[in-house]
């Protein structure tokens, strides 16, 4: 009888603990809003869910962000490309601090790197260094993707992008995910780029 209680509650109790853990901020909840029934409308079109799991992919050149969404069946769909504002530097991993170098690795994001009272509209931390940047001594700290169209280092989306992004992300994190990944890359993995930046 104990451990009925005990999955009972768990399973009302659980979506409220991953609720609460979603930090907030009347400017997040109003753009938020603002761009949620587009989504929803957009994902039905792709047979997906809002809310459902996201994985994020981040291209230098040709300077492109790209949301993924989880289907019900597994498959990760391509939902929606944002093309960045700007950038930091140049292709290739930011090395030290001050180097106004965007990183490049792989990366994740939960609920604790959300910033919804940022500088830039809205933002979340991208985690760099992390353990293998550390490893290589790379140095460095706050590098977000975030609104506006400035950077220091960070990938600035413009504030309607991020309103988009950090409401999938949000989302996501609500239903469960406890985490989404961002891969950040150079360039596209084609033949034409690795001729291009062969050297």
């Amino acid at each position: 009888m104990l451990q009925q209680i005990i999955i009972l509650l768990a399973i009302f109790i659980s979506p409220q603990v991953f609720a609460t853990d979603i930090p907030s901020s009347a400017r997040a909840e109003r753009s938020i809003a603002s761009v949620e029934a587009v989504l929803r409308k957009g994902l039905s079109g792709k047979g997906l869910e809002y809310g459902s799991p996201i994985f994020i992919r981040i291209f230098k050149d040709p300077g492109v962000l790209e949301v993924w969404i989880e289907s019900d069946n597994g498959a990760v769909v391509n939902f929606k490309n944002y093309d960045i504002c700007t950038f930091s530097g140049n292709l290739g991993p930011k090395l030290k601090e001050g180097d106004n170098q965007s990183p490049e690795g792989f990366y994740f994001v939960n609920s604790g790197r959300l910033n919804p009272w940022s500088r830039f509209h809205l933002s979340f931390n991208l985690g760099y260094p992390n353990q293998y940047d550390r490893y290589h001594g790379r140095t460095g700290s706050a590098l977000m993707v975030h609104g506006d169209c400035v950077s220091i280092g960070c990938y600035a989306m413009t504030d309607s992008y991020i309103n988009e992004i950090y409401a999938l992300g949000v989302a996501a994190l609500k239903s469960g995910q406890p985490f989404f990944r961002v891969h950040l890359f150079p360039f596209k993995l084609e033949l034409e780029n690795l001729s291009k930046y062969r050297s």
